[in-house]
């Protein structure tokens, strides 16, 4: 397991779209345990493999609550709608807010090939849509509404 580079606003890279996971071999699970490590070491909340330049359609996600590996990850649903404040690994130092789905229903596979939905509101729904929206090149700065100063996130965390 390492840390991998993670790739900055700027890269073309960032604004490709990631290609189908065909087979689940060794290079998948490497990149998934990279992926881990990187998100950790970087304090994150969640990494898309375009992050660390790797065209593929795989995406980890931690809450809070343990790393959630998606592969394929697909919407079932989405409902409701909700602002929120958005960070991202790609673009340091940069918040804006932005308007996703309030709750999402996303469809995967984990690391045996297995298939499963996870279902995520709050967070968890932002966090989905957010490195979802990375596979297929799109960057939170492309539907922020509005950008946030980083001393003006202190005042929001005082209300």
């Amino acid at each position: 397991m390492a840390i991998r580079n993670i790739r900055k606003l700027g890269d073309e890279l960032l604004r490709k779209k990631s290609r189908k996971v065909e087979e689940i071999d060794d290079r998948i699970i490497t990149l998934l345990d990279d992926m881990a490590d990187t998100l950790k070491e970087a304090n994150g909340v969640g990494l898309a493999a375009p992050q660390v330049g790797v065209l593929k359609r795989v995406v980890i996600i931690d809450v809070g609550n343990g790393v959630i590996e998606l592969i394929n990850p697909e919407f079932v649903s989405v409902s409701g709608k909700k602002t929120s404040v958005e960070g991202c690994l790609s673009v340091p130092d940069r918040w804006g807010e932005v308007e996703r789905p309030a709750k999402v229903v996303v469809r995967a596979l984990n690391r045996k090939g297995e298939e499963f939905e996870i279902t995520g509101e709050e967070l968890l729904a932002t966090a989905l849509c957010h490195e979802l929206d990375h596979l297929d090149g799109i960057i939170f700065v492309d539907k922020a509404t509005r950008f946030i100063e980083p001393e003006d996130l202190a005042d929001e965390d005082d209300e």
